[in-house]
């Protein structure tokens, strides 16, 4: 039988304070430094589950939906939404913290795709499938076939759209 996992077994959330450093010229949460807390937070939860090597291929549909401001925490919240053969998808949900009120905010949702490799000398694995418990795992979770099969569709587009780029650097051509 096909091991199994829990969402919230994979689950790993990551809370900081956004400081002065953290910020963009509009004075809110820099968008690449919350990518790097979401890709950091989401390699975690797709370890979690693999328990091998694996690399980040995709992080689709980000949606930066409330700005973050400075002295306001930021929580990333992530766990395995979806299990292919040798990729798997993590949900990754952000939410926002007014520390002085305690108002707290979704500010952003993604997903990302992981590419899991064989550990040394295997031939094979099998990546335990994922079982979806409360309603918003089960919300995430049966949507993740429709997405798989719109990121294979797109990444032969993808493909075919890399090929056509210039190989060149500009400012090093005479």
């Amino acid at each position: 039988m096909k091991p199994r996992l829990r969402c919230k077994e994979t689950l790993a959330i990551q809370t900081r304070r956004v400081i002065l450093s953290d910020l963009n010229p509009h004075q809110t949460l820099f968008g690449g430094t919350l990518l790097q807390m979401i890709d950091i937070t989401a390699s975690i939860s797709a370890s979690r589950l693999a328990r091998r090597r694996l690399v980040t291929a995709s992080i689709d549909s980000m949606n930066f939906i409330h700005p973050i401001y400075v002295d306001h925490s930021v929580c990333v919240e992530t766990y395995v939404s979806g299990v292919g053969g040798r990729s798997l998808e993590v949900f990754a949900k952000v939410m926002g913290e007014d520390l002085l009120t305690g108002e707290r905010y979704l500010a952003a949702t993604c997903f990302l795709t992981f590419v899991v490799f064989p550990n040394e000398g295997e031939e094979s694995f099998e990546l335990p499938d994922i079982i979806p418990e409360s309603d918003e795992e089960k919300i995430v979770c049966e949507g993740y076939p429709k997405r798989r099969q719109a990121r294979l569709a797109n990444r032969k587009e993808q493909e075919e759209f890399n090929r056509l780029l210039s190989k060149q650097v500009p400012w090093l051509q005479e």
